[in-house]
C-alpha cells in the first residue's frame, strides 16, 4: 500500500515504509502509539508529523494485517503425553 503520504525506497531506510519528505519510519508511529503516546504527543515530539501522517501509518497498519494470510499447522503431540 502506498499513499501520497507514504514512501517505500530501498536506499531510504533500508526500504521500511517512512513519511514521505521526513526520515520517520511508520514502525516508530505505531510503536509509539502502541506504548500509549497520544496523537498530540506525537505531533509535539516530531514537529514535521501531521494528523494526516499519524492517520495514515495507522490505514497502512490496519491494511497490511488485513492482509496477511494465516496458516494454521495440526498441532504437534506433545513429548510424554498420550
Amino acid at each position: 500500500m502506498r499513499t501520497e503520504r507514504i514512501e517505500i525506497t530501498p536506499t531510504i531506510m533500508m526500504g521500511r515504509p517512512i513519511i514521505r519528505g521526513t526520515p520517520i519510519m511508520l514502525e516508530l508511529i505505531l510503536r509509539k502509539l502502541a506504548e500509549g503516546a497520544s496523537e498530540g504527543e506525537l505531533l509535539e515530539d516530531y514537529p514535521h508529523l501531521t494528523t494526516e501522517d499519524v492517520r495514515a501509518a495507522m490505514a497502512y497498519g490496519a491494511a497490511s494485517v488485513a492482509h496477511e494470510e494465516v496458516v494454521l499447522l495440526p498441532d504437534a503431540p506433545i513429548p510424554g503425553k498420550a
